[in-house]
């Protein structure tokens, strides 16, 4: 597995299905040149999935014609209550990947204690996935998540999966104990979109540039991922052939990292206490409620860290994109914005937080901060 992936959403044409002969030929002609690229470069992990539209169709343009030994193919299926469906969705990312097999599948958004269930149970997605890799169409199994740490770590638990994509990236090391387990476990740990849901680190704020200095704040960030060894891939979103460059730049710190990581950690580390106050910055998590146990669904862990970042980074943008998108993304990014937070009694469920008299204030504050335009998750465009 080479330490870079080529994630495949970001440069299909729809992300919806939509009629073969209706993608541009200079959309297909530029995701042919990306996968040129990738595989020049060593980047022989081509990830995609069912639910990236027109994603799978496209690739399978031209992975058929390329050497398929050398390629690791991932594609991933969304869990469902009904087999059937699953078995369907499937069956149609084989068709139009144009493959006899998929190098990796990923049951797609083991997102919650639903998802989870659809999953494991008996008669559900997994005993099919063990059908087909029996029938030599999947090689390995594994999954993928943007839930809680304590989801992932009952996945991994079950000793069923060969791999995990999950979110951890400097920005956001909640999942530290799901890496850990799932190296215990002997899996393959892939970071889902680093650069991206990482802190939108294409364009960065001036602060956080000034504050990663040598590095730019996307090599920064993809050494901060690499220099643990627990981790094996980043995903790399590219949209276009170039898109790897910058990416390509952390290769020769890998041996140094030890000697290039510490100053800037202290840095971006000063920096948080600096705006935030350094008990705020070593104690905010302590004690917080889980969105479904709050009331209002107000997913209060979220909006701190969102509001942390925009305060000791300016990831004002960023911050203000993920807020957004708080009472509208599902089980993908679960819980409500602090919109009402001034009508709510948060005193039973924040008894154990050590800031519990002043997180209602900073709610309410982080919620003028960051509140806008509700955002969309990409595939809901």
């Amino acid at each position: 597995m080479p330490v870079f992936s080529c994630g495949g959403m970001r440069y299909q044409f729809k992300w919806q299905d939509v009629p073969a002969w209706t993608i541009p030929q200079n959309n297909q002609r530029n995701l042919e040149a990306t996968i040129r690229r990738a595989i020049e470069l060593g980047i022989n992990h081509i990830e995609t999935a069912r639910g990236y539209g027109t994603s799978e169709v496209q690739l399978g343009r031209i992975l058929p014609l390329g050497d398929r030994d050398r390629l690791i193919v991932q594609t991933k299926v969304n869990p469902s209550q009904n087999p059937n469906e699953f078995r369907q969705k499937f069956e149609q990312s084989l068709r139009n990947l144009r493959l006899d097999y998929i190098d990796l599948l990923g049951i797609h958004g083991i997102n919650d204690a639903e998802t989870l269930h659809q999953t494991i149970r008996p008669g559900g997605c997994l005993e099919l996935a063990r059908q087909w890799q029996a029938q030599g169409k999947v090689r390995f199994i594994g999954f993928s998540t943007h839930g809680a740490t304590e989801i992932i770590t009952q996945a991994i638990a079950t000793n069923e999966f060969d791999y995990v994509n999950l979110h951890w990236y400097y920005i956001n090391q909640v999942n530290w104990e799901a890496v850990a387990a799932a190296n215990r476990h002997d899996m393959g740990v892939f970071i889902i979109s680093p650069s991206d849901k990482g802190g939108m680190l294409y364009k960065p704020p001036q602060k956080l540039v000034e504050l990663c200095s040598p590095l730019s704040p996307m090599v920064f960030n993809d050494l901060f991922c690499l220099s643990h060894s627990q981790v094996h891939t980043l995903s790399l979103g590219a949209a276009k052939p170039q898109d790897f460059d910058e990416h390509l730049k952390t290769l020769e710190y890998l041996d140094r990292a030890d000697e290039i990581l510490p100053p800037i950690l202290a840095r971006l580390e000063q920096a948080a206490c600096d705006s935030l106050g350094e008990d705020w910055v070593k104690t905010w998590q302590i004690g917080l409620p889980r969105y479904d146990e709050t009331p209002g669904n107000v997913n209060i862990p979220t909006i701190l860290w969102l509001r942390n970042l925009a305060i000791a980074y300016d990831l004002t943008e960023y911050a203000k994109m993920r807020y957004n998108l708080l009472g509208n993304g599902g089980h993908w990014f679960p819980g409500n914005q602090a919109k009402q937070i001034e009508q709510l009694d948060l005193r039973s469920c924040l008894a154990n937080s050590p800031h519990a008299d002043k997180i209602p204030a900073i709610l309410a504050e982080a919620h003028k901060l960051l509140s806008g335009a509700e955002v969309k998750r990409l595939s809901q465009d």
